[in-house]
């Protein structure tokens, strides 16, 4: 019982975390600071009173409406705050997982959203992470640079068209979360969600061959992925050929 209400307060808490990443993710729209100043609907303004803020429940009581306004509040706040909750309650259950790994998943949740919306990484938010990771890991940098490098060299090849720059940088994060072999498990994950995510949308008319399809999202699924299950997957493929 004390083990069960010990993870309910981590996915409790990792909710709380996902509701103050979606207030980072807007401000980083609108060119506000997420430090300071109160929440308020991006519709008609009106400040937000605690039970407006209450992750996911708030959301579902007034379905999925703001109270003032009534314009629909966007299904990006609760799925950002249950994802937080469900990784919280993985890193912890996860040993292979360090604690920094607390740290390194919000970021990564920001950098999913706001690509995901806008094309872009933002460098507000890659440098910090990237910085903070390589304090505590150094020692994965050769894994970091080897990403980057073939990152780089799609860009060149592409001039662009296939990746961007902001690509680059996350895949030298993701080198030194990682290190070697589990960045080469997050990029076959990436490429391999990519190319089926692309060939559906193109099926059903949502996309055409030359669209421009961010692929920061799926670099963070496969990070996190292998996060969590980078050397079973490995070792699951080498199985193959022993």
């Amino acid at each position: 019982m004390l083990l069960f209400l010990f993870y309910l307060f981590i996915f409790f808490l990792g909710l709380a975390v996902g509701s103050f990443l979606n207030c980072v993710i807007y401000r980083l729209e609108t060119g506000g600071s997420f430090l300071g100043g109160r929440s308020f609907c991006p519709h008609c303004r009106h400040k937000l009173g605690f039970w407006d803020l209450i992750p996911v429940l708030s959301f579902l009581w007034l379905r999925g409406r703001c109270r003032y306004c009534q314009e629909r509040i966007s299904f990006q706040y609760p799925l950002v705050e249950l994802t937080v909750g469900i990784l919280f309650v993985l890193i912890h259950l996860n040993s292979a997982t360090a604690f920094l790994a607390y740290v390194i998943v919000p970021f990564l949740i920001v950098i999913f959203v706001y690509d995901l919306k806008h094309y872009i990484i933002p460098d507000k938010v890659i440098y910090p992470v990237i910085a903070l990771v390589l304090i505590f890991n150094f020692s994965a940098w050769p894994s970091a640079l080897g990403a980057a490098a073939f990152f780089a060299a799609i860009v060149l090849i592409s001039r662009g068209k296939w990746m961007g720059l902001g690509d680059v940088k996350l895949a030298f994060l993701m080198g030194i979360i990682l290190g070697f072999p589990n960045i080469l498990a997050a990029l076959f994950l990436a490429f391999l969600a990519g190319a089926i995510i692309g060939i559906g949308l193109i099926a059903l008319g949502r996309k055409k061959m030359k669209s421009e399809v961010p692929f920061g999202p799926f670099l963070v699924t496969g990070t996190l992925i292998a996060m969590f299950w980078g050397e079973e997957l490995i070792n699951w493929y080498l199985r193959f050929y022993a």
